[in-house]
């Protein structure tokens, strides 16, 4: 498996993996979150675009995992990692997060950031388990505050909501 840019042809089977991936958000009790529309390919190129978004590809160059950049209060913030569940529990997910953690040094960004669920297993634990760890809320940066408002706004409880962190990677 390699990890490469994503490319405007990639988006069709990163929006079907990231519905596969949601669909496991039924199995913890959130079917809101797993009827949650996909993004669609026009909001996914912004990421192709700006060279924040990355593939796992494997054979024949088929994505099989994403990961999604922004830039956050001068971070790299994960927006979205996702991993087809036919490949999950392969460490895609932690190669991604790694890569990410390798650009933003290189990028000179001090850190890498991301929201997530405080109690799903493929969430919170899992992250923590990877050397992230919580920010607190009187240490979130302004843009980040506001992004986890807007999460709120859209529907997600802010007390199952935190903010993680993990220095970027030398």
């Amino acid at each position: 498996m390699v990890i490469r840019a994503m490319r405007v042809q990639d988006l069709a089977a990163v929006r079907a993996i990231e519905e596969r991936a949601g669909a496991l958000f039924r199995d913890v009790g959130r079917p809101e979150i797993a009827a949650h529309p996909v993004p669609s390919a026009d909001e996914l190129s912004r990421f192709v675009h700006a060279g924040r978004g990355w593939v796992v590809v494997g054979d024949a160059d088929t994505p099989v995992a994403f990961v999604l950049v922004e830039l956050v209060d001068g971070l790299a913030h994960v927006e979205q990692v996702s991993v087809d569940p036919a490949y999950a529990r392969r460490g895609l997910g932690r190669d991604l997060l790694d890569h990410v953690g390798r650009w933003a040094a290189g990028q000179g960004l001090p850190a890498v950031t991301l929201t997530t669920f405080r109690g799903v297993p493929w969430n919170g634990p899992y992250y923590a388990r990877l050397g992230f760890v919580e920010v607190a809320a009187d240490a979130r940066g302004p843009e980040l505050v506001r992004l986890m408002a807007t999460e709120a706004e859209h529907g997600l409880d802010p007390a199952e909501r935190i903010a993680m962190t993990r220095p970027a990677i030398d």
